[in-house]
C-alpha cells in the first residue's frame, strides 16, 4: 500500500492517520503502508499497484469507511468490515 502525499500542503499528519487505520483493519493483509512525501497538491493511494484514490480525480480526500472499502476490494475481497458493510449496505436499502 502506497500513499503519495504533498508535503507543501502539510498532508502527512492525515496520510498517518490513515495508514493507522489501514494497518489496524488490514493487520493480517497488510505488510507495509508506504508514506511517500511530493508536491503539487498530490494526494493518491496505491493499493497493490492499483490506483484506487486520487484527490485531483475527486476533488477531495475519502472517508475513512470508503477508503477501507476500496482497501478491501484489491486485497482481501472475502473480508467482513463489519459494522462499515452493514452500514453501506443499509444505505443501499433505503
Amino acid at each position: 500500500m502506497e500513499i503519495k502525499y504533498c508535503k507543501k500542503c502539510r498532508w502527512l499528519m492525515c496520510s498517518s492517520w490513515m495508514a493507522q487505520e489501514l494497518l489496524s483493519t488490514f493487520e493480517d493483509e497488510l505488510d507495509e503502508v508506504s508514506l511517500l512525501p511530493g508536491e503539487g497538491g498530490i494526494f493518491e493511494m496505491f493499493a497493490n499497484g492499483t490506483l484506487i484514490w486520487s484527490r485531483k480525480e475527486t476533488g477531495g480526500f475519502p472517508e475513512i469507511t470508503e477508503l477501507k472499502q476500496l482497501v478491501r476490494n484489491i486485497i482481501a475481497p472475502e473480508k467482513d468490515l463489519g459494522c462499515i458493510d452493514r452500514k453501506t449496505a443499509k444505505s443501499l436499502i433505503q
